[in-house]
């Protein structure tokens, strides 16, 4: 009587590097899979028998473990449901040596056999697994040699100026894998350059592009997608301001050579910009002494104790100057009344400068301008209200320090201290004259967006 032969699991595993063709009838994925079913049914006298489960990665690099098929084939072996993994050719699974020596522990652990279709061998016996080295090891080779190819002839493409590829700039559209201009693009280019040179911050020429309807890059994806055409930011507008790209360069490793596209900036347009940020980075710190010599909270600031004034005094400790507003009262007599004689400028300023920001969202003031608003702006909505204000509380870190100090008197009347908290005293009259700003800023969105 012949012995039944046990029966053996396996799972055929198929790989294609790119999503091409994958939607046609019958693909790569599908000769795959067509060949190692054959190769297993002719193994069918020995047990072999093909598992239901696909395991295909389709658009996926061979460079990697990072493929979702391939990490259920994993899960699959060590949890006991496979006896043999079939593969086309050895690189389907793995084109780094490293990578498949791991796949091979984790199949030997198993007990499990790998099988190449078109390569004939078993990982089972020694000659399978010398011949399956040799085959890896010039696979992860020519992978090498590949992307020294491609690495090298990126650099060559780039040192002869040629555009590269990735997300279009603004500017320029790509045609035949050129980048040429676009004449409504250019002109806003050069007015992003001119009104940072006039301006001078990245904060108000954001506030100000987004504010007449300009809008980033719009352009659709090689995958048919929308991208772009948003406001404005900061950072991606100090990216933007720095790219020599329009000024005709392309960079490449920390050096820029002549592209071959059109400049669209003037040299000296560019070299404005970087003179501003260059000004910016070493004035940084004078700047930010001057705003606090300033002192937002002179003639505002009192002792809670005895009522009198506190005024701005400072101190050096070797090359550091501290600021601090001290009471008037204990400087002359000691006085007994006074809960802190001194208390660093830094820290109150930043905390009445919070209390003003928070006026804008206020439930309390927002209820008080809508009132006023739908009175007199019928079509204006309570959403626009809701933005608008936002945007007025957000506006306070990009005024300069004595429009800072304006705004601060105009609002608050008195700032008493009573030892670990403050008392601030708002003027009537100073939410009034804010009401009456936020219906100026209203009325000239309204004017805008019908004009535009």
């Amino acid at each position: 009587m012949m012995e039944e032969k046990k029966i053996l699991r396996c799972a055929i595993y198929t790989r294609k590097s790119t999503e091409e063709g994958l939607d046609m009838d019958y693909n790569t994925l599908d000769a795959q899979r067509e060949a190692g079913e054959k190769y297993v049914e002719a193994m069918k006298h020995e047990g072999w028998r093909i598992i239901p489960d696909l395991y295909d990665d389709g658009g996926f690099s061979g460079g990697n473990m990072e493929r979702p098929a391939l990490k259920r084939l994993i899960e699959d072996i060590k949890a006991g449901r496979i006896d043999i993994v079939v593969v086309y050719k050895v690189d389907r699974l793995s084109r780094s040596l490293m990578d498949f020596a791991k796949l091979v522990e984790i199949l030997d652990k198993r007990g499990v056999s790998f099988v190449s279709v078109t390569q004939h061998f078993n990982t089972k016996d020694s000659m399978g697994r010398l011949t399956l080295n040799i085959l890896l090891s010039f696979a992860q080779f020519e992978r090498e040699v590949t992307g020294e190819r491609i690495r090298d002839k990126f650099a060559s493409s780039k040192m002869k100026g040629m555009w590269m590829g990735g997300p279009p700039p603004l500017g320029y559209d790509v045609v035949d894998r050129k980048l040429v201009t676009n004449p409504k693009e250019v002109e806003l280019v050069n007015i992003i350059f001119d009104r940072f040179a006039a301006l001078g911050s990245i904060a108000l020429l954001a506030q100000e592009l987004n504010k007449a309807g300009h809008r980033t890059k719009h352009y659709i994806s090689r995958t048919g997608k929308p991208v772009g055409g948003k406001p404005f930011t900061e950072n991606p507008l100090r990216t933007f301001l720095q790219n020599r790209l329009f000024l005709g360069e392309v960079h490449h490793k920390g050096k820029y050579y002549p592209g071959q596209h059109q400049p669209i900036i003037t040299q000296a347009q560019f070299d404005a910009a970087q003179t501003i940020f260059a000004e910016s980075s070493k004035g940084k710190r004078k700047r930010t002494f001057q705003a606090k010599s300033k002192a937002l909270l002179k003639g505002i600031l009192v002792c809670g104790g005895c009522g009198g004034a506190m005024s701005p005094t400072h101190t050096n400790k070797g090359k550091k100057n501290y600021h601090y507003y001290s009471a008037n009262s204990y400087r002359r007599q000691s006085c007994e009344l006074c809960p802190a004689n001194r208390i660093p400028a830094g820290e109150i300023e930043e905390v009445v400068k919070g209390q003003l920001q928070s006026i804008f969202v206020r439930p309390q003031v927002i209820v008080d301008v809508w009132k006023k608003v739908k009175t007199d702006i019928p079509n204006y909505n309570e959403i626009d209200l809701h933005s608008t204000m936002q945007r007025m509380g957000s506006l306070w870190d990009i005024l300069v320090p004595a429009e800072q100090k304006r705004i601060t008197h105009l609002l608050i009347d008195r700032v008493a201290v009573h030892g670990n908290c403050i008392d601030i005293e708002y003027r009537a009259n100073g939410i009034e004259n804010i009401l009456s700003q936020l219906q100026q800023e209203i009325e000239h969105k309204i004017k805008h967006g019908a004009e535009a």
